[in-house]
């Protein structure tokens, strides 16, 4: 049993660390670590790590809040699309058979592949749209000099068309959907890639607490597997939320994008296959 829970919790401060080098989460790394390694079921890995996502987001995104990097009134907003996903897609797992489900996950592995990529720096700040200044979506961007900078936030009805489908993947697959969620806000929505990826990261906690919520009520998450897998995250995202300073950005995107297309490749032959 303790070798079974230290095997457990090694995969998961790997899965942890990768997954904040990477800005993915360690969701993405820890469903197929469990699936592919630890021969876990599907559902229960997905469970496991709905878990694991609520406890690093929570830690990790209180930096960013106090650094006034996260927009709290988008966040709030666009969480009524992302946990109606989240909880159709909790929903929806418990009947999807497993091979559906990692071929979707294979599928997700090549579209953050694509858009690690194609990751662009703040180079756009457009006016905010009607509905969105009414609402008062538009923030502040912090500058190092100190002088905030205003941005304003468009198509929000195509940002959260993409939440939604954002929320559905993650109640199904167990991630936290940030690729998709900062590909919304920044190239949808324009609003600052560090202001995306941080109100993503406040985001992804909610979402997949929805989720999580519903394979609760279904008796989908092992505690002998949740609890070790949401420890070790947490330790990894923290472990590699110090080296990140110091990383080179290049080498790192290079590599991440190795290992998500070697993922999606391995849960893909598994989906089709039929292991």
């Amino acid at each position: 049993m303790f070798a079974i829970l230290g095997g457990l919790l090694a995969l998961s401060v790997g899965a942890g660390f990768v997954g904040s080098l990477s800005g993915l989460g360690g969701g993405v790394f820890i469903v197929p670590a469990l699936v592919i390694l630890a021969h876990v079921p599907m559902y229960v890995a997905v469970g496991a790590s709905l878990i694991s996502v609520v406890a690093t987001s929570a830690g990790a995104s209180v930096a960013f809040v106090r650094d006034g990097w996260t927009n709290l009134h988008i966040a709030m907003v666009l969480e009524c699309a992302t946990v109606t996903g989240a909880v159709a897609g909790a929903y929806m797992a418990g009947i999807v058979p497993p091979w559906v489900l990692e071929l979707l996950f294979a599928l997700i592995m090549l579209q953050s592949a694509y858009f690690s990529l194609r990751k662009k720096g703040d180079d756009l700040l457009p006016e905010g749209s009607p509905i969105a200044e009414r609402l008062q979506l538009g923030g502040e961007l912090p500058t190092p000099g100190g002088a905030a900078v205003h941005y304003g936030v468009t198509n929000l009805a195509g940002g959260g068309a993409v939440m939604v489908l954002a929320g559905l993947m993650s109640g199904l697959l167990g991630i936290g959907s940030g690729a998709l969620k900062v590909m919304a806000m920044d190239y949808l929505m324009h609003i600052p890639l560090k202001v995306s990826s941080a109100t993503s990261n406040f985001m992804i906690g909610v979402t997949a607490g929805a989720g999580a919520l519903v394979f609760l009520a279904r008796g989908d998450v092992s505690t002998v597997i949740a609890a070790p897998v949401a420890i070790g995250v947490t330790v990894g995202a923290f472990a590699g939320s110090r080296i990140l300073p110091y990383a080179d950005v290049r080498w790192l995107r290079t590599g991440f994008v190795v290992i998500l297309v070697l993922i999606a490749i391995e849960m893909g032959w598994r989906a089709l296959s039929g292991i």
